[in-house]
């Protein structure tokens, strides 16, 4: 399959099924919020580092994870029960996405969170589009998430920690409030065991697209803290 070069024009791209079989897809472009929203609406997301263009991709099988089935080891769900980290929605976006970029990605050396990428998702953010968990200990972010919310779909885009388990209660958290406020699924976008270990399961593109284009039909919340406030993540 070839790869194909994006031209100026934001909203367009290639059909997901036209990528290669790992799962690129094109080349090119920029990060502008036009862009980036129409890419994700397709099931299409940038992944890249600093020696490379903007690559985008659609992988092929994709693994997604039902917040609603989210998995918590006994061990986690006593550490969100203690609760030794205090969990916000939307509170520090830039401080999430600058703890993830101190983390090296699982293909490769180095991380793939660059500087253009940090500013064009705090520009997402601002428009609504992206959102993070934070987990804090004694005043200190400490661990956390980012990701995209389509209609009711999210595309999870990465997480960190600085101090044990603090990513996984954010995620748990994130996880039970995205299936409070009736998300579909998340896109975790790479299969990994850490995720597999959530309950994240892989499904064919196809499949994806299928949900994808029920999910991106709600209209996104104004608000998503206000019209789903966080409560107690208790175990179910």
């Amino acid at each position: 399959m070839p790869v194909f070069s994006l031209t100026e024009d934001p909203m367009l791209f290639p059909r997901p099924s036209l990528a290669e079989p790992g799962g690129l897809l094109a080349v090119g472009g920029d990060l502008c919020v036009t862009r980036l929203v129409a890419a994700y609406r397709r099931g299409i997301f940038p992944w890249y580092d600093a020696d490379t263009p903007i690559l985008w991709w659609s992988p092929d099988p994709r693994p997604i994870l039902f917040p609603g089935l989210v998995h918590v080891s006994h061990r986690l769900a006593r550490t969100i029960r203690s609760g030794k980290f205090t969990v916000t929605l939307d509170e520090d976006f830039s401080g999430v996405i600058r703890g993830c970029a101190g983390v090296s990605r699982t293909v490769g050396a180095g991380t793939w969170i660059v500087p253009e990428m940090i500013a064009a998702y705090e520009a997402l953010h601002a428009a609504g589009y992206a959102h993070s968990v934070e987990a804090w200990l004694d005043g200190e972010l400490v661990g956390g998430a980012y990701g995209v919310a389509i209609g009711r779909a999210f595309f999870g885009e990465s997480m960190f920690h600085r101090v044990t388990d603090a990513s996984k209660v954010a995620f748990v958290t994130l996880c039970r409030h995205l299936d409070k406020c009736g998300f579909h699924f998340i896109d975790c976008q790479q299969e990994t065991g850490h995720l597999a270990h959530f309950g994240a399961v892989p499904i064919r593109r196809s499949e994806f697209q299928k949900r994808l284009d029920v999910a991106r039909q709600f209209e996104p919340e104004s608000d998503w803290r206000l019209a789903c406030p966080l409560t107690e993540v208790a175990e179910r």
